[in-house]
């Protein structure tokens, strides 16, 4: 779970506040109903929701998801799972009774274990993560190959690979926005050549 919610936290932070939820809604969805993670997820998936509402000027959106946002986080402890929930509580509390506020300065952000989180402050789990979060939310961008990618960083590292093209492009992929475009182009180059390496090996056997 702390992957996923450094990776959502991340995602917003980063200003993606529509893609956040993502990172956070299949974990959520296996959840019992009713736990203090599920309600910690349901409350966040909510609250990123508002605050993307509020952006968009959607302001009976963005309140009534405020509220409802703040009904799953009223019974969670001050910090759950290194997340400020009173922070978050304030934070929706200003946002339902001034949607508006979002136009006068940044939306809030969020920490973990009382950092403030970036994209570029993640480990290898988080950022793959956010990677494939950051890849669904564009059409330009492949999920499929950030998916492939990803699996064949793992098995590297899994192999003692530590140092490998595809753990180096997958976080690349979710740090650098600037050469994002660029990242996908090599990722996607670097799987199509395993790719066929793998068939070719298969090949020999058949």
């Amino acid at each position: 779970m702390r992957d996923h919610l450094r990776a959502g936290i991340a995602v917003y932070n980063a200003g993606e506040h529509h893609a956040a939820h993502d990172a956070w809604e299949d974990y959520w969805l296996d959840l019992e109903r009713g736990t203090d993670d599920e309600r910690l997820l349901h409350g966040l998936i909510q609250f990123t929701a508002a605050v993307h509402h509020a952006a968009e000027r959607n302001w009976e959106g963005a309140v009534g998801l405020a509220e409802s946002a703040g009904g799953y986080f009223a019974d969670l402890p001050d910090e759950h799972r290194g997340v400020d929930v009173a922070t978050v509580r304030s934070h929706l509390s200003r946002l339902r009774a001034d949607p508006e506020r979002i136009e006068r300065g940044p939306a809030p952000r969020l920490a973990h274990d009382g950092e403030v989180l970036s994209l570029g402050g993640l480990r290898f789990e988080s950022a793959a993560t956010a990677a494939e979060v950051l890849a669904g939310e564009y059409e330009r961008y492949d999920a499929d190959v950030l998916a492939t990618a990803t699996t064949y960083a793992r098995e590297d590292l899994n192999a003692g690979r530590g140092t490998n093209e595809f753990v180096t492009l997958v976080m690349d992929f979710a740090r650098d926005e600037t050469n994002r475009d660029i990242v996908h182009q090599r990722l996607a180059d670097h799987v199509s050549r395993r790719d066929r390496r793998a068939a070719d090996v298969e090949g020999l056997f058949e």
